[in-house]
């Protein structure tokens, strides 16, 4: 493929938001009340309408006839680029709040970021993108002080999510071969590492919570390499267009 880093390079971006949206999606009918509720599945489509942008780009540099709902749709696990962090069950309210901050706070300084791309299509979706995500910051945020300075169960249940959610962080700012070759187009996630960390360190203190301490990450999740989650993911969201081929978005 001509442009295999590009297209390689999109689906780690797409593949975050699909895998995260099918999270937040999972959460309907579940919220705390109805107004939160509507919320999580607001990002959840905000997410899947940010994906189809993406793949619809993606399919038309692969010059193989691929449409984005092939490239959604009908891949394996291991062909997935999403990080880790994004896959992770909805174990409680907090961890999928913690999960959804953790991510938030990443993807609007990556968006910023992006805007400046020299790759003029990658540039104007990061420009449409970018109000959405900033909404889901604020949400998020929101949610972790809401959470972290309320009653000593919701405190309690947010530094645990916090604390297990952690360990996937740092994949965010791992580069890829595909990710390396995108420095030259004006993108270069190590450069958002310190301020994430100073970013969520500081809302963590207003939230009366604890910044973790640990040192250790995992990572894979960009090699295509995920935990046991993803598969059980997958089954769910590749159900239909697998039992019913060429159905369309």
């Amino acid at each position: 493929m001509k442009n295999e880093n590009l297209y390689n390079y999109i689906l780690g971006i797409a593949d975050n938001s699909l895998i995260l949206g099918q999270r937040m999606g999972e959460l309907c009918g579940h919220g705390p009340s109805l107004e939160t509720d509507i919320a999580c599945t607001n990002i959840s489509l905000d997410l899947f309408g940010q994906v189809r942008s993406y793949f619809q780009y993606a399919g038309k540099i692969s010059g193989d006839g691929r449409t984005e709902d092939d490239i959604a749709m009908l891949r394996k696990e291991c062909e997935y680029r999403n990080v880790l962090l994004v896959e992770q069950p909805n174990t409680n309210f907090a961890y999928s709040i913690g999960r959804q901050f953790l991510f938030d706070v990443y993807h609007l300084a990556f968006l910023e970021q992006l805007q400046k791309s020299t790759d003029l299509t990658l540039s104007a979706i990061a420009n449409k993108c970018i109000k959405e995500v900033s909404y889901h910051e604020r949400f998020s945020s929101d949610w972790v002080k809401r959470l972290g300075d309320g009653t000593e169960e919701s405190k309690a249940k947010m530094q645990e999510a916090i604390n297990s959610l952690w360990t996937y962080t740092d994949e965010l700012f791992h580069q890829t071969e595909a990710d390396k070759a995108m420095v030259a187009e004006g993108v270069d996630v190590t450069k958002l590492k310190d301020a994430y960390y100073k970013n969520v360190g500081e809302l963590l203190e207003e939230s009366t919570l604890e910044t973790p301490e640990s040192k250790w990450f995992q990572k894979g999740g960009k090699e295509g390499v995920h935990t046991e989650h993803l598969g059980y993911l997958l089954s769910d969201l590749q159900y239909m267009q697998r039992a019913y081929p060429n159905m369309e978005w």
